[in-house]
């Protein structure tokens, strides 16, 4: 249901369509003429005009408008006598929604209001929407300061402003198609579409009828044409998720829009050709693939111009105090619930923890702490994440399992600070606040045990004086 204006100088129209709308459910305001009706449209909102055209001093087109200069989301609907239809044809040109022709029944006018409200419901979330994914793909507005991140978006930041396709690596859940939605919505294509599709989730023939579209009668399902996303991303946009995941045949239809711009559609005969750019996502290792023969090493190429790498969360734990705060916001608002902060001793495991799921895992975490818990924080009972959960006895499991056959108690200590330093990204100092020792013992340690420290965390963090 919707607010109305009716206007017309014919007072028993006039009356007998606010009743008959008013009885319907609508809230209807009426005016007798043009003058009246800018006048209200001046004080008051509506969601529909209903004018009619030939009016007395102010007429129908001096009511559009005002409606499309102080409510451009108001819809016009024009009332006309027949030898108005051409003049009401041209009001649709600077505005109007619709026109109906007098005499007419109210059912189909009526039927005309329905649709102008849901068309202007439409609109509201188009624009919502719109609004919020230039704040969701805002650089300022991707969460986390640490150098990792800032490394990624300085590069992405580069790119965006370019025509090159992008090739996007990370494991799942470390945010690919948040940065390439990034890519686009600062880039010259902004305005246009930005269209994404996830090869893992469709079969092969599925798969090139989404990309390519199909005309009516391309295979035995196929009763209507179909546009595919090619061509909905002409002008834009066109991001390709787990590309690793598309067959032989597919990979090859791909470079060749690659190369020359121009597909056919399945089942067609006509070249259609688009602009478009692409960006993929994969967490495969493509050249691996390719050294096997099961991707295109052309392809690879084509679509590796550039190559973003999206770090893991577990290399980037400065940022999950950060990535908490976001997601308890949000949940707490979801939920209805009024949840404020996370208690220390939670905030500490999450950040001892691998998140081998990454930030999706991160985010449901949290939405189930949101959830279950009774107070104002997220305490650590209400985390369940790893296995720090707690256990149906309540009781704690025990921390080291020693082997029936046995175990040297130089071996278990060599476990304990292999997987502190795990834990701890490889940075000692955390390790040893885990173990409860001094950074020069932990130091100490790790020479006696023989445990190797990965080339690439060597010159990450300074080393221990001992």
């Amino acid at each position: 249901m919707g607010r109305i204006l009716v206007v017309d100088d014919h007072d028993s129209l006039r009356k007998g369509l606010v009743r008959a709308l008013t009885n319907v459910g609508h809230d209807v305001e009426d005016a007798a003429n043009g003058t009246a009706a800018i006048e209200r449209l001046q004080d008051s909102q509506f969601d529909v005009v209903l004018t009619d055209l030939r009016m007395g001093g102010a007429d129908g087109l001096d009511v559009l408008r005002t409606a499309r200069s102080v409510q451009p989301h108001a819809a016009v609907i024009l009332m006309t006598a027949f030898g108005s239809i051409h003049t009401a044809v041209e009001a649709m040109k600077i505005g109007a929604v619709d026109f109906v022709q007098k005499p007419f029944e109210i059912e189909e006018m009526e039927l005309k209001i329905e649709k102008a409200i849901e068309l202007r419901h439409l609109k509201n979330q188009v624009d919502y929407l719109q609004h919020e994914q230039k704040d969701i793909y805002d650089f300022a507005r991707i969460i986390g300061a640490s150098g990792a991140l800032q490394h990624v978006l300085g590069l992405v930041s580069k790119v965006s402003r370019s025509n090159s396709t992008v090739l996007i690596r990370g494991e799942t859940g470390t945010g690919k198609e948040l940065i390439a939605g990034a890519i686009h919505h600062n880039s010259l294509r902004a305005s246009k579409a930005f269209v994404k599709v996830n090869c893992a989730a469709l079969q092969e023939n599925l798969l090139e009828s989404e990309l390519f579209g199909h005309e009516k009668g391309a295979f035995t399902s196929a009763d209507r044409q179909r546009i595919g996303r090619f061509e909905q991303a002409d002008g834009g946009t066109l991001f390709l998720d787990e590309v690793g995941d598309m067959s032989p045949s597919t990979q090859a239809k791909i470079l060749r829009v690659l190369q020359e711009h121009e597909f056919e559609r399945l089942g067609g005969t006509r070249t259609l050709r688009v602009d478009v750019r692409i960006i993929t996502a994969t967490n495969s290792n493509l050249s691996e693939m390719v050294r096997v023969g099961r991707f295109r090493e052309d392809l690879y190429y084509r679509l590796n111009v550039v190559s973003v790498d999206m770090p893991p969360l577990r290399e980037r734990k400065d940022d999950i105090p950060a990535l908490v705060e976001f997601f308890l916001r949000r949940f707490s608002g979801e939920l209805k619930k009024k949840v404020d902060f996370v208690e220390g001793d939670a905030l500490k495991i999450m950040m001892r923890h691998h998140w081998p799921g990454n930030i999706r895992e991160l985010e449901n975490v949290i939405e189930r702490a949101v959830l279950f818990t009774d107070g104002h924080a997220i305490t650590l009972n209400d985390l369940q994440i790893g296995e720090h959960g707690p256990s149906p006895s309540g009781e704690r499991a025990p921390v080291v399992r020693i082997p029936p056959t046995g175990i040297p108690l130089e071996e278990i200590e060599r476990q304990a600070v292999t997987e502190a330093l795990k834990m701890s990204n490889w940075v000692q100092k955390d390790a040893a606040d885990l173990l409860g020792i001094s950074p020069r013992v932990m130091n100490y340690k790790i020479k006696i045990l023989g445990i190797e420290i990965p080339r690439s965390r060597r010159q990450v963090h300074d080393p221990v004086t001992v």
